[in-house]
């Protein structure tokens, strides 16, 4: 029988030399490859492990598991599940899997909630809701709305809010802000959104894992730019804001003065850029003013 060292070598191995697998940090072939182990093993795989033998059906599921990493397919979707803020969630093909950059985003939305009396959040292409769960689960007393146009997705967001037993989390199949009710009006405390903000000529440029395994409504909201539903937010959130409420959107760097400006031409004050650990500009996020200009 091969060891768990011995596993785990091999995987990194192959999985670092695929051409479908976009590896942000060439560390990141151990990290799948640990974390696809762990998946076989239901436990999670530290160095104690290195020298245990690992059984053979176990073995032969983790170099297929492997085998589908190689061809693109993200480790969440091979195992069906994936981390979001300290919440196990559950994915699903046909749906796009959360990001661990989405948490930046998460977080900046909690720590206006809290400091907020009403604590109304809502997040906007919801997607299966990870930013919306995290923010219904850690700011307790919170009212949350995840908006999302496609149905399987919204089906994935309210098993993930069931399973972790919050009932503060209301998923609803809405265009923008059609559906959200009329009583929110003036009283928002967050809007968030995550847009699919690859523009359209660059669609077929993206690594096989996004371009391949993602539902391309995810990606690409069509436009030259990318940025159609960044601007519909802007001029659609203020109706709905209270004032001193927030806009927040998680986009690529490249993208982030863009989207500055968008909330800045919109009447935004207060409009700044949020870093991740990484030193890259993630999140952009503009106030609704106080006071009505006169």
């Amino acid at each position: 029988m091969a060891t768990v060292e011995e596993l785990l070598d091999w995987a990194e191995q192959e999985i670092a030399r695929s051409k479908n697998v976009d590896l942000w940090r060439q560390m990141d072939a151990r990290v799948n490859a640990e974390d696809l182990l762990s998946g076989v093993l239901d436990k999670q795989v530290t160095s104690d492990d290195l020298d245990d033998e690992v059984p053979k059906d176990r073995a032969g599921r983790f170099r297929r598991y492997v085998k589908r990493r190689v061809a693109g397919e993200p480790v969440a979707l091979i195992l069906g599940k994936t981390q979001f803020m300290g919440m196990d969630l559950k994915v699903r093909k046909g749906v796009f899997v959360p990001r661990n950059s989405s948490e930046l985003l998460a977080s900046k939305a909690i720590s206006r909630l809290r400091s907020s009396s009403r604590k109304i959040g809502v997040d906007v292409a919801s997607g299966t809701g990870p930013v919306a769960l995290a923010m219904a689960k850690r700011v307790p007393g919170s009212e949350v709305y995840g908006l999302d146009i496609w149905s399987p997705s919204l089906a994935v967001g309210r098993s993930n809010a069931k399973l972790l037993g919050l009932s503060n989390v209301t998923f609803l199949k809405s265009d923008m802000l059609q559906r959200l009710p009329r009583k929110l009006q003036g009283s928002v405390d967050v809007f968030t959104m995550h847009p699919p903000y690859v523009a359209r000529r660059y669609l077929r440029t993206l690594p096989a894992e996004i371009k391949e395994f993602e539902p391309h409504t995810s990606l690409s909201d069509q436009s030259a730019d990318g940025l159609r539903l960044v601007r519909l937010l802007a001029d659609e959130a203020p109706a709905w804001l209270r004032p001193g409420g927030w806009v927040m959107v998680e986009v690529s760097p490249d993208l982030s003065r863009k989207v500055k400006t968008i909330l800045s031409r919109a009447g935004f004050e207060k409009v700044k850029s949020e870093k991740d650990s990484l030193g890259a500009t993630r999140v952009i996020s503009g106030s609704k003013p106080r006071t009505t200009p006169q």
